[in-house]
């Protein structure tokens, strides 16, 4: 179970979101519409600030990505890297 985010990602995220170091920015699981995911009809949303636990955290750029305690079971049989795919962010699942 890991969170991966690429520099070129994280700074695609700090541009849109107008994110200053020591930021968080929270990946979480939602039912409808967001960012597809291995499970059909969850998504992903992503919203700045702390929320819950920190499960997996990803430090990159001077700003925390994470996924807390409540949604770190889509992880479970999976790895997640954010990369950066024709100027928009791209994940990528891999099962373990």
């Amino acid at each position: 179970m890991t969170l991966k985010i690429t520099k070129e990602a994280a700074n695609w995220y700090i541009d849109e979101m107008d994110l200053e170091q020591g930021d968080y920015l929270q990946f979480f699981v939602k039912l409808y519409g967001g960012i597809p995911t291995i499970f059909p009809s969850y998504f992903l949303g992503v919203a700045e600030g702390i929320d819950g636990e920190i499960a997996i955290q990803e430090d990159m750029e001077g700003i925390h990505f994470y996924i807390n305690n409540q949604d770190k079971w889509l992880l479970d049989n999976h790895d997640l890297t954010i990369e950066l795919d024709d100027d928009e962010p791209k994940f990528i699942f891999e099962e373990r």
